[in-house]
């Protein structure tokens, strides 16, 4: 994962850089995730792993998947990423330019987990502790974890904040 972080690290970085020039942000983050989405589906991704396909058939049959879907310069990264044999990169681009994204516009993407769902107002609970603890404006994406047994773990970048039941046990058996 670090080596996908180290190799697609350019790639988002100079896309954001980009979409900062033109005010395209909205545009290059839709395009990444379509292009994210494309490339994981299973039927394509084995004819792009095809040697015999050939870089040009692959750029084509992308471009022809997305049509009016991506813009111009997401075509010509996506032209770049494939005859540099980089397209398995496009997830983790797409990933990285978000984080750019909110780090530049002021928040952060958390992915909270909880042993059971949520009512909105718990929900803006969490969201309103996440935002005095991380200092930036949180836009949170709940999801249901029965491992955790009981409380939250928030997930913000490489930063994990574990309230778990399940985190405290472990916790617990590592001092004793």
């Amino acid at each position: 994962m670090a080596e996908l972080s180290t190799l697609a690290r350019p790639y988002a970085e100079a896309a954001f850089k980009r979409a900062k020039e033109v005010n395209g942000s909205k545009q290059w983050s839709e395009s990444l995730t379509f292009l994210s989405l494309v490339i994981q589906d299973e039927a394509l991704s084995i004819i792009v792993k095809n040697p015999r396909v050939g870089k040009q058939n692959t750029a084509q049959l992308i471009m022809d998947i997305c049509q009016d879907q991506i813009h111009d310069e997401a075509k010509n990264l996506l032209k770049v990423l494939i005859e540099n044999d980089k397209l398995p990169l496009l997830p983790q681009i797409a990933v990285m330019y978000e984080q750019y994204k909110a780090d530049d516009e002021g928040y952060v993407n958390v992915d909270l987990y909880s042993a059971y769902s949520l009512t909105k107002a718990e929900q803006g609970k969490y969201v309103a502790m996440l935002e005095k603890l991380l200092n930036k404006k949180v836009s949170a994406s709940v999801s249901v974890d029965k491992s955790l047994i009981g409380g939250i773990l928030a997930k913000a970048g490489d930063k994990v904040i574990d309230g778990s039941i399940r985190g405290q046990l472990h916790q617990l058996a590592k001092r004793l």
